[in-house]
């Protein structure tokens, strides 16, 4: 399942640098994950970056984007051609 950023953001900037898929950026008023590119991380690394690294907590799973770690690791595959 993909990550999204809730509006508890605080545009700390210190998510979008974590992304190893580069699906963070600036939305109209705070971060946003697409979640065409959000893999939680997996292919990368054994927990969301973002996550870890979010001083307020405000990067929860998106229910609108259900997907299992086999998913996610074909989502990282075709991203990364690998």
């Amino acid at each position: 399942m993909a990550l999204m950023i809730t509006d508890e953001c605080i545009n700390c900037d210190v998510c979008e640098p974590e992304c190893p898929n580069d699906a963070i950026s600036m939305g109209k008023e705070i971060y946003e994950i697409d979640p065409h590119k959000c893999t939680e991380c997996v292919g990368h690394y054994d927990k969301p970056q973002c996550q870890v690294v979010c001083p307020i907590a405000c990067i929860p799973f998106n229910p609108e984007f259900l997907e299992d770690k086999s998913q996610l690791l074909h989502k990282y595959r075709r991203l990364h051609n690998k």
